[in-house]
């Protein structure tokens, strides 16, 4: 496979991937930056921080799992040139998403201390987490539309746009964090609560700087209201059987991950905070591969939108390849450095040691990960093949790592770091499963 001397294809990856991979560090940042300021007000805060943020990444997954079904339609028609169609497309990832987003908000604002007393029963940490999550779910209606235009710039060669939103909102959240957490510039330290606000403002920023680029430049995504709802019911039968895998993938997903998170909370806040602080690390070394993942998609839609459909499946075995390498690298790093890595946050020796040992262990797994984010998300995906990629990845979390994750937790009582190795069997499993199928080349699906 004469790899490096395919021009075409590194000249696409890097103009998609790298922009990507920005935003992702950005974004990331943004948790990085509230992970670094908050366990200064205690182990309790930060835990309280991190399962209220479990709701939101729950409703983030599915508002993703819509977009990035999306993807796959407008990528493919971006590759035959189809602007009515794309804009069809992103009218109703728009109306999904918006509809997901005032459900999720009312629910999140109304009954905040009954969504934390799911997680965890210790009283301090709920009453924090709900001072937290009631505030910042009035952001979530705006993050569902930024993610929908940010997914539709991706996947029509424009992913710079994303990346600058993304910086805006670092930038704004970072500021107004230290702001309010901290009471500076002659305003009251309003601690989790700051935090909150500082992450509305944030979204509110990158949202607005989102619609005037899209308007003010009349690009393919400035489109009319009736643009945007010019469906009828073939149209959305289509897209409702590519898209609805996708959907039930990342909600069935997040919901495993959230029972994760009460297993681990079961251990007690300790855990939870190790767990936190450690996913948030892992996060920063996985933004390339997310970048990766995503170039993968985009340039495999287009190819099959162009009727190159062998192109498509060298275009997917050397991203594999890529990120599987790359996985290596960077999982070596991760667990060889840890103590350098937690030396950023100002935590207590016992969190700190436990931190350490989850770290060590993400790194020594960390290349099936990226193998088997690239392969789900990048290459089934793209490729139109959304019901296989539900089945492998919704089995491994269901059938191996919920139950794997609560045997560890209730049964055997394992310490923190055991438990997150024996839940990690399930990327084994996919990685079992996935690759065949991606060398029998059945993924490849025009949907146009």
């Amino acid at each position: 496979m004469k790899f490096w001397e395919d021009k075409a294809f590194l000249k696409s990856m890097f103009a998609i991937a790298l922009p990507i991979a920005l935003q992702n560090l950005i974004s990331t940042s943004v948790n990085m930056v509230d992970t670094l300021m908050i366990p200064s007000l205690g182990e309790a805060s930060l835990a309280a921080v991190g399962l209220a943020n479990q709701v939101f990444f729950f409703y983030a997954l599915i508002t993703f799992g819509i977009n990035s079904g999306s993807s796959i339609f407008i990528s493919q028609y971006w590759g035959k040139e189809d602007v009515i169609n794309i804009r069809r497309i992103l009218g109703i990832a728009l109306f999904l998403s918006t509809t997901l987003g005032i459900i999720f908000t009312i629910i999140a604002f109304f009954f905040p201390e009954f969504l934390m007393r799911i997680f965890i029963d210790d009283s301090e940490v709920v009453i924090i987490g709900a001072d937290y999550l009631k505030p910042v779910s009035l952001s979530y209606i705006v993050t569902a539309i930024s993610f929908a235009y940010n997914i539709a710039f991706r996947s029509t060669g424009r992913p710079k746009i994303p990346m600058i939103a993304s910086l805006i909102s670092f930038i704004t959240n970072t500021v107004f964090n230290y702001i309010l957490i901290f009471g500076k510039l002659g305003f009251p330290a309003l601690g989790v609560k700051g935090a909150a606000i500082g992450t509305i403002i944030s979204r509110f920023a990158e949202f607005t700087f989102l619609l005037y680029t899209i308007y003010s430049t009349k690009g393919i995504l400035a489109a009319r209201v009736k643009d945007l709802f010019d469906w009828n019911k073939e149209f959305i039968n289509r897209y409702i059987k590519t898209v609805s895998p996708v959907i039930f993938n990342e909600g069935l997903w997040a919901l495993g991950h959230i029972l994760y998170s009460v297993a681990y909370a079961s251990i007690g806040k300790e855990a939870t905070a190790a767990i936190q602080l450690t996913t948030t690390i892992q996060n920063i070394f996985f933004v390339l591969i997310r970048g990766l993942a995503s170039a993968c998609g985009v340039m495999i839609g287009n190819k099959i939108g162009a009727e190159e459909k062998e192109k498509a499946y060298d275009y997917a075995i050397k991203f594999i390849i890529l990120s599987t390498i790359m996985g290596l690298f960077l999982g070596l790093i991760m667990a060889l450095t840890p103590d350098l890595t937690l030396k950023l946050f100002k935590i207590e020796p016992e969190l700190y040691e436990a931190a350490k040992r989850i770290l060590i262990i993400m790194g020594l797994t960390f290349f099936i990960r990226t193998h088997n984010s690239t392969v789900i998300v990048g290459v089934l995906r793209g490729g139109g093949d959304t019901r296989f990629s539900l089945y492998i990845d919704t089995g491994a979390v269901w059938l191996v790592g919920v139950p794997l994750a609560f045997i560890g937790a209730t049964l055997f009582k394992l310490p923190i770091h055991y438990l997150f190795l024996i839940v990690s069997f399930e990327e084994v499993v996919k990685f079992l499963v996935s690759l065949p199928r991606v060398l029998s080349k059945k993924w490849i699906k025009d949907l146009t």
